[in-house]
C-alpha cells in the first residue's frame, strides 16, 4: 500500500494541480497542514482528500508525525509545488510493488524551474531527493530541521523519472525563503560548535560564488546562473554574520 503526503500551509496557488498529479496511483492521498489560512484546506477537502493538521515546529518533526499517521507500506512525500509525471508515478508503483526486503527507500531526481527557467546546473542538477521509504524503516533526523535527511535502516537506490519542481518563482520569494534557511543553518552551525571568523566574511561568499558559477557550471545556465550564484554567496554571508551575532548574544549573556 503506498501513502502519498503533502506537506503544506498557505498552498491554495498549488495544491490542487499537486494533488492531481498524483493521485491515480495512490492507495492513500492526504494533507499534512500546518496552520493554513488561505483554500489550501478547503481545495484538498473538495477534491476528496483527507485533511491532516498539526502545528508546525520544524520540517523534520512535520515529516515524521506524517508518516506515523500514513496506513500504508510505502511512503511517498510530495511538496506542494512538484509535481509527478505519469512516467514517475508507474516507476514508484513497479520498484515498490518488486525491490527486495533489503530495500527500505529511494531517491527522486528533481527538474528544479527557478524564475521560469529549468536550470540544469548550478548546484540545482541533479538534484536526488529521498522521498520514498519504507514505513518504520527510515525517519527524517530532528538534528536536521531544514533541507532534511533521512536515517535509513537499510539500502536504498535512485529512481530515473523526475519531479517537476516550480521552485522560486519571484526573486521575492528567493529572498524570504532564503533568510529563513540561513537562520536556521546558522543555528545549526552554532550548536555543533562552529565559530565565525573574520576572513570568514569574505571567503565564504567567495568560496560559494566560485563552487555554484564554476565548479558547478553555473555559467551554463546563461543570466539566471550568474544571479543564482550571485544570490548563494549573498546568503553565504548572511548565514556568516548570524552566527557572529549568535556568537556575540552569549558571551553577552556570560
Amino acid at each position: 500500500m503506498l501513502s502519498i503526503i503533502v506537506l503544506t500551509r498557505d498552498e491554495e496557488r498549488h495544491i490542487r494541480d499537486c494533488l492531481t498529479s498524483v493521485r491515480d496511483f495512490a492507495d492513500e492521498l492526504f494533507v499534512f497542514d500546518s496552520g493554513s489560512l488561505d483554500r489550501t484546506v478547503e481545495i484538498a477537502r473538495e477534491m476528496g482528500v483527507q485533511v491532516e493538521t498539526r502545528p508546525f515546529d520544524d520540517f523534520a518533526k512535520q515529516r515524521n508525525a506524517a508518516i506515523a499517521a500514513a496506513h500504508g507500506d510505502w511512503i511517498f512525500f510530495i511538496d506542494a509545488d512538484e509535481r509527478a509525471t505519469r512516467a514517475l508515478g508507474q516507476e514508484i508503483r513497479f520498484v515498490i510493488e518488486n525491490c527486495p526486503q533489503s530495500v527500505v527507500g529511494f531517491w527522486i531526481p528533481r527538474r528544479n524551474i527557478i524564475f521560469g527557467k529549468e536550470i540544469r546546473y548550478t548546484g540545482w542538477s541533479p538534484d536526488f531527493q529521498p522521498r520514498i521509504l519504507r514505513k518504520g524503516r527510515g525517519r527524517f533526523d530532528p538534528a536536521r530541521e531544514v533541507h532534511e535527511l533521512i536515517v535509513w535502516d537499510g539500502e536504498t537506490r535512485y529512481l530515473r523519472e523526475p519531479l517537476i519542481h516550480f521552485n522560486y518563482e519571484t526573486l521575492a520569494q528567493f529572498r524570504q525563503r532564503n533568510a529563513k534557511y540561513a537562520r536556521f543553518e546558522a543555528r545549526i552551525w552554532f550548536e555543533e560548535g562552529k565559530r565565525a571568523r573574520g576572513r570568514g566574511f569574505i571567503g565564504q561568499p567567495l568560496r560559494e560564488f566560485w563552487r555554484r558559477y564554476i565548479i558547478l557550471s553555473g555559467w551554463k545556465d546563461g543570466a539566471p546562473g550568474l544571479l543564482l550564484s550571485v544570490l548563494m554567496a549573498y546568503y553565504g554571508l548572511v548565514r556568516w554574520r548570524l552566527l557572529r551575532e549568535m556568537q556575540n548574544q552569549r558571551l553577552v549573556v556570560k
